[in-house]
């Protein structure tokens, strides 16, 4: 039998990245338990795995860069050098020079490079600890920006993304699958049968077995969505090491804490997921906890404490990220601003000032550092938990912390809509930001404005018009019909000249041509076989909210 060697290229990296994840975290820990040979023990399994895979693969220099690695791990647990600070950053760092080696490898350049040499020769040098600490002190500063950085280069994201196309599955799941595709077949057998015996046949009988169909093709959905739920914990301890080096960096003691690693999510989302949360770790490290002085000074512990939960809540998978930081400054808040004209003259509560710091470009940073500090972070999570159908929502206790809320679906693949029609044109709407129906008033209908404002129930409500939007052909109907849709503490209503009503909605990408098209945020097949476009509400709803307010002279 001919070996598949891309196959068996394909699953050395999956495992060795498995493992560099497993050694980094266990880096991490060994800083605060420097004497846990068990530690120890697993940091050196896992450089000896992949020393001996790397070698049969002939990958030479990952084969001596981890045969180094493992003279110094042996120097630990023979008690003969120490975990410090500047160790661990150094075998930090070797965890880095592993995973380009690796990629180096993949593309065809077995041999190491100069900085790797360079980082054996610190990993070596066991005569200074103060020389190691100091040859390594701007080097991690250095390597923790870019890690912790999410505006990864582009070839970084696509390694990423090629790494988490492998999922691990149940034996037990693939067997159901089988089987079910197996009934399947045997049922489409017996239409295809009762169709050309349909002279002889009634109609019940192949309705009967319509039904059977369904039933099975619904148990195979199912499934495959399960299959493609893999837990968040790997993702949340992956940056155990990214608040690590943002503490070194900035000066600061921090550590992480993570609740519900065990809560399953789509392994999509998994994927999307990974920059939101970096650009709100490194907004908690840089604006939230403060300098181990400033903490003592206020009666706290001089670590602060980040912590990651997940959880679920009616169909949702809920992210908090919580620090025990000072909170949010609402009188820096305030005059950043004003600086900026974002008031116009108007009073805000509590949710609508927290939520000033999502604007794009707003920081209130004094100066632009390497973590933070040009007003991009939270505009991007934002934007990036939007496009995931989700939603961010923030609280803060000055002295005691900021807690950032995020609302996510379970999957990205199939969503419960809510079907609108506009001329001859079919449109989406989640059902879950759909609040109610109404008719719209006659006084509306004769205006025929793309935009306006309608009492509803003594409040003003705006609206618009997508047949304006979209620009659909203009349908004699008998009557519009008002959707008040919600996001957040928001709300906006869309006319449309036909209610269809909720329907299980599987949802297909948009093409590159109309990815950035405002107001859309992907497509779906009909039962007919049209194309129907699912609307965008957020983007929808802060339009018309922000079109609809009055300006106010400052």
């Amino acid at each position: 039998m001919e070996l598949d060697f891309d196959a068996l290229i394909q699953t050395f990296k999956a495992e060795a990245d498995e493992n560099l994840g497993r050694m980094e975290e266990a880096l991490v820990a060994l800083e605060d338990s420097p004497g846990d040979k068990e530690l120890l023990h697993t940091i050196f399994r896992v450089a000896h795995t992949l020393k001996g895979n790397a070698a049969a693969l002939g990958f030479t220099g990952l084969t001596e860069f981890a045969h180094k690695l493992e003279d110094c791990l042996d120097q630990l647990l023979k008690g003969t050098a120490q975990a410090g600070t500047g160790l661990i950053t150094a075998l930090l760092r070797s965890v880095d020079a592993m995973r380009d080696l690796l990629s180096l490898a993949l593309a065809g350049n077995v041999e190491m490079q100069d900085d790797q040499k360079e980082l054996l020769e610190i990993l070596a040098d066991e005569s200074s600890a103060s020389l190691l600490a100091m040859r390594t002190a701007d080097q991690a500063r250095r390597a923790a920006a870019r890690r912790a950085s999410p505006g990864r280069r582009k070839e970084d994201a696509k390694e990423w993304n090629e790494r988490t196309r492998t999922l691990r599955v149940e034996i037990d799941k693939l067997d159901r699958m089988l089987n079910l595709t197996g009934e399947i077949a045997i049922a489409r057998g017996r239409i295809r049968q009762m169709l050309d015996e349909l002279a002889a046949r009634s109609g019940e009988d192949i309705l009967e077995v319509q039904r059977d169909s369904d039933r099975l093709f619904l148990d195979l959905q199912e499934l495959v969505m399960k299959i493609r739920m893999v837990p968040i914990g790997p993702t949340f301890r992956q940056h155990v090491r990214t608040v690590r080096d943002l503490a070194t960096s900035t000066g600061k003691q921090a550590r992480l804490e993570i609740e519900g690693e065990d809560v399953e999510v789509d392994t999509t989302v998994v994927n999307l997921i990974r920059d939101p949360l970096t650009h709100m770790l490194r907004n908690a490290m840089d604006h939230g906890i403060e300098s181990p002085e400033r903490r003592q000074a206020a009666g706290k512990d001089p670590c602060g404490v980040i912590r990651l939960r997940a959880f679920h809540d009616t169909g949702n998978i809920i992210i908090q990220l919580s620090d025990d930081g000072g909170g949010l400054d609402r009188k820096k808040i305030l005059e950043h601003a004003r600086a900026r004209g974002l008031l116009n003259g108007t009073e805000l509560n509590d949710s609508e000032l927290n939520r000033l710091i999502f604007e794009p470009g707003f920081s209130t940073a004094e100066k632009v550092t390497d973590v933070s500090g040009r007003g991009v972070g939270m505009d991007v999570v934002l934007r990036n938990i939007e496009a995931l159908r989700g939603s961010v929502t923030l609280e803060s206790n000055a002295g005691a912390g900021t807690t950032l809320t995020i609302r996510l679906p379970l999957t990205l693949a199939i969503i419960d809509g809510f079907l609108v029609g506009v001329g001859n044109e079919v449109y989406v709407l989640p059902l879950d930001v759909v609040v109610e129906c109404i008719e719209m008033p006659e006084s509306e209908r004769r205006n025929d404005a793309p935009q306006g404002v309608v009492n509803l129930r003594g409040k003003s409500l705006p609206y618009l018009r997508l047949r304006h939007s979209f620009g659909g052909e203009a349908v004699d109907s008998p009557r519009e019909e008002i959707v008040v849709v919600q996001h957040h503490e928001m709300r906006a209503s869309l006319v449309v000249d036909v209610l269809y009503g909720e329907n299980q909605i599987v949802i297909k990408p948009l093409s590159k041509l109309f990815q950035n098209l405002p107001g859309v945020s992907g497509s779906t097949i009909l039962g007919n076989g049209n194309v129907a476009l699912i609307l965008d509400v957020p983007t929808i709803v802060r339009s018309v909210s922000r079109a609809s307010k009055p300006t106010v002279a400052a």
